[in-house]
């Protein structure tokens, strides 16, 4: 407190003029909001209804409710659609509590990447997750780590702007298609990520960062220059064999027909069974071609497509990635800087594949974590599985036209 009192001494011009426009972005926000809803809904129309999954722990701690009580509820509660908060109070309590959730038309996740984690895996191993998972889902970039609200949100450097841009996103209702990917381990059940797997050496530099706290702007520089006084150069060892990409079905091929009365399918089953050799009968060979490859590498990737959406594309792939490990100390610090701040980068001379399957084995004894869309799991032997087009985001309408000009150049 006492630290406040004396910046606001300091820098009184500032600070005021940064609340005053912090104020009128919400203001703006609010009146915005409130055309829609004033909006009339038919009689005969029933109100959709959200549920709110908030970290309070996902940015520094309690400002998170802060964040949400000044900028993203009054944004939202204009629109009159009745909303249930859910507040998380340990890791793993948001798939908890979808396992109890029956009654919602809209989930809303207000917290950063593991939030986020939590609740579209909660989502996926529901029993019924073919319909469950058709509700579409509302993203507040309030965590430290929000990585894809680059997807969905236009870029801004005024945090309050950023969660009023998601917020509205919500309210307005256009939705964006993301890829999801499956990852199951040997024993647990699986886990999905929107963004994807990293393993390596970038991965382990850019987790002890904060442990450089003291030096200020250097400390993500002196994060990765202490781990190249480990073993040098540092390779990652394993195999992984993988399919191609699939083609992607028409747009409509989603749609189910009208199932036919039972007497055709009767006699369907009928014609189909006498028309065949009893030999035809037996279970269908898989036509997926697999390839296996050895690798040795500073870091390896499983990644999806998110960060650059593209609706036009006829194959769905993900992307298997393998940075090499030649690269100089002075350049794995310097890249290694830049890719705690965008995970995207790659160093020169990567190898990438595109898969719609893969499996990853790993040597036995092998140590190490995984980070999956910035969470920390266990390195073992894993399954990867692209689920393309899987779950419905909302979307800011500005940063869907950036897609669409870009998809039809």
């Amino acid at each position: 407190m006492t630290v406040f009192f004396k910046t606001l001494r300091n820098h009184w011009k500032k600070t005021t003029a940064g609340v005053c426009l912090d104020n009128l972005l919400r203001r703006a926000a609010c009146q915005e909001a409130q055309v829609f809803g004033n909006q009339l809904i038919p009689p005969n129309a029933q109100v959709k209804k959200a549920t709110v999954f908030l970290n309070p722990a996902a940015f520094f701690f309690k400002g998170t409710c802060t964040l949400f009580a000044i900028v993203a509820a009054p944004v939202y509660i204009p629109t009159n659609s009745p909303s249930f908060i859910l507040q998380t109070d340990y890791e793993g309590q948001a798939k908890k509590l979808l396992e109890l959730l029956e009654n919602t038309d809209v989930i809303i996740v207000a917290g950063g990447d593991g939030t986020l984690q939590e609740v579209i895996t909660g989502v996926l191993r529901r029993g019924d997750e073919a319909t469950f998972s058709k509700i579409p889902i509302g993203f507040i970039p309030l965590g430290q780590t929000s990585t894809l609200s680059q997807t969905l949100f236009a870029e801004s450097g005024n945090k309050v702007q950023h969660i009023i841009d998601a917020t509205l996103a919500i309210v307005k209702g256009e939705t964006v298609p993301l890829d999801v990917l499956q990852i199951k381990g040997e024993k647990e059940q699986p886990v999905f990520a929107l963004t994807g797997l990293r393993w390596g050496s970038f991965r382990d530099a850019g987790v002890t960062v904060s442990r450089y706290w003291y030096l200020g702007p250097l400390k993500t520089k002196a994060a990765h220059f202490f781990s190249t006084l480990k073993e040098w150069p540092q390779t990652h060892q394993a195999s992984i064999s993988y399919t191609g990409p699939a083609e992607r079905p028409p747009s409509g091929a989603e749609e189910t027909p009208p199932r036919p009365s039972l007497y055709r399918r009767i006699l369907r089953r009928l014609a189909s069974y006498w028309a065949q050799p009893q030999d035809a009968l037996s279970p269908e060979v898989s036509s997926e071609v697999w390839k296996e490859v050895q690798l040795s590498t500073l870091e390896l990737s499983i990644t999806t497509r998110n960060s650059q959406l593209d609706l036009t594309s006829k194959e769905d792939f993900m992307n298997i990635c393998m940075e090499p490990n030649t690269i100089s100390k002075g350049d794995f610090i310097m890249l290694g800087s830049k890719k705690v701040r965008d995970p995207r980068l790659r160093a020169e001379g990567t190898e990438c594949l595109p898969a719609s399957r893969c499996a990853l084995l790993l040597p036995e004894g092998t140590g190490g974590f995984f980070s999956i869309d910035s969470e920390e799991y266990e390195a073992m032997p894993v399954e990867v599985k692209l689920l393309p087009r899987k779950l419905r985001f909302f979307c800011d309408p500005r940063r869907r036209a950036e897609m669409l000009q870009s998809w039809a150049e």
